[in-house]
């Protein structure tokens, strides 16, 4: 059995060293995927309620 497949595509992000630095500090360990995934989905929630109120 195993997990089930998340739908997920791998992309490529840039990110200064001191960004990556930040997001260990506040995601743990091997969470800085999981971190980026999430800020991502809240700002894209977040900027298509800006587009709908206009």
């Amino acid at each position: 059995m195993g997990r089930p497949p998340m739908q997920v595509r791998p992309t490529l992000v840039r990110l200064t060293e001191d960004a990556l630095d930040r997001i260990d500090a506040i995601a743990g360990p091997n969470k800085r995927a999981e971190f980026i995934r999430e800020a991502v989905e809240r700002e894209l929630k977040r900027r298509e309620k800006g587009a709908n109120a206009k």
